[in-house]
């Protein structure tokens, strides 16, 4: 790998380059399914290639093939060199970024147990005692078990003198069942809706996550949901459990906080953001006790890596403090715009595979835990509602305006649970949402949730993140809207 590296920077000198970096990246993805009893989708996918990225006439050009020889690769580096120099008659601007150090390093996710060395078999027993479980009442129409495990190895080099080597794995699990009868349809998920939890961790994730232990508790609460009354219209206080507060993080946060989008880089496909750089250290995003940190070290999260694709060493950092606009997702060409850290970049620049360009992307980012535990917090709440999972979202182009959907709800009266309710909704505007917040669950009901199919970008990416939240409580929601 070090000999085609070398052979790719060396090409992109020689042919002109300012800056030149390379990553061969091998990836492993794996993933099987049970559904009502028989075998699902399942996919088996391995590839290994390489993408090169250069600066020549103050332009960003990129290549990437899948032959690993020493020709292929200077060909993509030349290709890449010769793209730079035909984008910079067009550039307004020549390409600035900021400094960052090289690195020689290693780094790798920890693993208990290597999920590619557990057996199919073992993994299809697994999702088969589930099955049976979600599948024992016949208003279960549907009963649909995932598992999934990946590794990303990946090797980068940059003519600054950046020699990286790192190992990701990501695995993950989860079910989801939809019962049906007299018209009515309704979902539940466990751990979260969307296919499944996952984490950077090994097999052990599985085994924590108690799969088959919640199994009946998610049938029955989908069987509740066929009688259950509708979500009442009105203005609530709202408990939002973790696996929800998730979804509203990283739309109306971590999507506001990426800075290409608040410059209106993605402007004409992704959208922009409210959270404009002037607000930076000045504007109120939510209530004194909004803390959301991003942190890209963070133990078992999907961002977490020792180097993001620019080189730059992980990092964990504030984007809302004491409740104020305090922080952006960075790379190194956006970092200088703000001057965060001294001008250094934040470590944001991620791509999905070895044949795409780097962008910004959303880092680890969670809300910091309170000190309440959730049992006094719904007796604090007196009437009001609690919702869990979600089902759908919305959100306009400025991350501002947005509805939310869960799978389930509970009325809260007289501080205790009274009851589910079917199609819970919420809406709001992102500041003055956040400002409602007045009460956070302590680190017992803390939780890192994953992310695994975040989109941006053109030609279209797809990354994952996660984002640890407790229940929150929020004053005054407008809900069953």
């Amino acid at each position: 790998m070090h000999e085609l590296l070398a052979a790719a920077l060396e090409t992109a000198r020689l042919r002109g380059a300012e800056y030149a970096d390379v990553r061969i990246g091998h990836y492993r993805r794996e993933s099987i399914s049970v559904r009502n009893g028989a075998p699902g989708p399942m996919s088996f996918d391995e590839n290994i290639g390489y993408g090169v990225r250069v600066i020549a006439g103050g332009a960003w050009g990129f290549a990437a093939c899948d032959r690993m020889d020493r020709e292929s690769v200077q060909r993509a580096a030349a290709s890449a060199v010769a793209i730079a120099q035909a984008a910079s008659a067009a550039n307004s601007a020549r390409v600035q970024r900021v400094a960052e150090p090289p690195a020689v390093d290693f780094w790798s996710t920890p693993l208990v147990l290597d999920p590619f060395k557990v057996s199919l078999e073992s993994k299809f027993e697994l999702l088969h005692r589930i099955d049976r479980i979600l599948k024992a009442d016949p208003r279960i129409r549907v009963a649909t078990g995932d598992l999934a495990w990946q590794r990303r190895h990946v090797w980068f080099a940059s003519s600054e003198g950046s020699r990286i080597e790192q190992v990701r794995t990501i695995t993950g699990g989860g079910y989801t069942v939809l019962a049906v009868a007299d018209g009515e349809f309704h979902q539940r998920s466990y751990p979260n809706s969307f296919g499944r939890q996952s984490k950077g961790m090994g097999w052990e994730l599985i085994a924590a996550m108690d799969l088959e232990g919640n199994a009946e508790r998610v049938r029955e609460e989908a069987i509740q949901l066929l009688t259950a009354p509708a979500c009442p219209a009105g203005t609530k206080d709202l408990i939002l459990t973790g696996d929800q507060m998730v979804l509203q993080i990283h739309e109306s946060v971590g999507h506001a906080s990426e800075l290409d989008r608040v410059l209106g880089y993605e402007a004409n496909y992704a959208g922009t953001s409210f959270a404009t750089t002037e607000k930076l250290g000045n504007f109120r995003y939510g209530s004194d006790i909004v803390n959301l940190v991003a942190d890209t070290t963070a133990p078992t999260g999907l961002a977490t890596m020792g180097y993001d694709d620019d080189g730059v060493a992980a990092q964990r950092w504030p984007i809302v403090k004491a409740g104020i606009l305090s922080g952006y997702m960075t790379n190194r060409e956006t970092a200088g715009v703000v001057g965060q850290a001294g001008s250094r970049s934040r470590g944001c620049n991620r791509a999905d595979s070895w044949a795409s360009l780097p962008i910004t992307r959303i880092a680890n980012l969670s809300l910091m835990p309170g000190t309440w535990k959730l049992a006094d917090l719904i007796a604090d709440t007196g009437d009001g509602l609690l919702m869990s999972t979600n089902r759908s979202w919305s959100i306009d182009q400025r991350r501002l305006n947005f509805q939310f959907g869960c799978e389930i709800g509970w009325l809260i009266k007289g501080g205790k649970l009274a009851g589910v309710v079917r199609n819970p909704t919420y809406q709001g505007i992102t500041p003055q949402f956040w400002g409602s917040c007045d009460a956070i669950c302590d680190h017992e009901h803390w939780d890192l949730w994953g992310v695994m199919n975040c989109g941006k970008g053109q030609p279209g990416q797809v990354s994952e993140m996660s984002h640890g939240a407790a229940p929150a409580r929020f004053r005054g929601v407008t809900v069953g809207v």
